[in-house]
């Protein structure tokens, strides 16, 4: 059975895409780091619903904490599709923003990447088959104001994809972003009202948690082995 790891697992986003992949037949780890609670329910309902999963928590912004909690997962063989869920905003205008909100947003987003990827690329490569698929936003095409840590924190993602696929494309390996647009969550109804949502989406509706996860299990599977170094909108027609 292959092998999932998924950071930022208990975010709406994130569980969706862990049950997509658990359903798909791979096994998941379902990362989190300040709520373990939440990502033990994922890890919980995907095991009721025949599914195979496990919790995984450490803190992505930090290097070394990240390095000694894969060590375990190693053990047991590397994840071979690796999504990149796990993200943070701290909304400010950057005339008033203080070097710990630039740093600690630009650390769980693109730090993260590094941290949790590299480790597991020497070991990736041995097996001449991988996904890599992180998360961006519609934020780093279009720009928002109050945010521009993250949008500088995905827009680094994005970059990191398109390198990253031309290192490693030739062990079987593919890396691409995935970038949605107004999604459905508690976050987003607490800003935006559907009246709000149909005057700037195409689409005229948010989209759902599970139209990000059906675009990530296409990218984790062996019908996407041609698709790389791209990132790819789930949008509405946003962007």
């Amino acid at each position: 059975m292959k092998r999932a790891l998924v950071t930022g697992g208990s975010s709406p986003i994130g569980a969706a895409i862990c049950h997509r992949l658990a359903a798909d037949g791979l096994h998941v780890l379902v990362h989190a780091h300040h709520s373990p609670d939440r990502a033990q329910m994922v890890v919980a309902s995907i095991q009721a619903s025949g599914g195979s999963a496990e919790l995984w928590c450490c803190n992505l912004a930090n290097t070394e904490a990240t390095r000694q909690a894969l060590l375990p997962v190693l053990e047991t063989g590397v994840p071979q599709v690796v999504v990149h869920n796990a993200g943070t905003h701290d909304d400010v205008t950057m005339a008033g923003m203080s070097e710990a909100q630039w740093r600690d947003v630009l650390g769980v987003s693109l730090d993260g990447f590094f941290n949790v990827v590299q480790p597991l690329l020497l070991p990736l490569t041995r097996t001449r088959w991988g996904r890599i698929i992180a998360v961006s936003s519609i934020t780093a095409r279009m720009g928002n104001r109050g945010q521009v840590n993250y949008a500088a924190a995905k827009a680094g993602l994005e970059g990191a994809v398109r390198s990253l696929a031309r290192e490693v494309g030739s062990r079987g390996i593919t890396v691409n972003a995935v970038a949605p647009g107004i999604i459905a969550s508690p976050a987003t109804a607490a800003v935006m009202s559907a009246q709000d949502i149909a005057a700037v989406v195409p689409a005229r509706r948010a989209g759902q948690p599970e139209d990000v996860a059906d675009l990530v299990g296409f990218l984790a599977s062996g019908q996407a082995s041609y698709i790389s170094g791209q990132t790819i909108g789930v949008n509405g027609g946003m962007a």
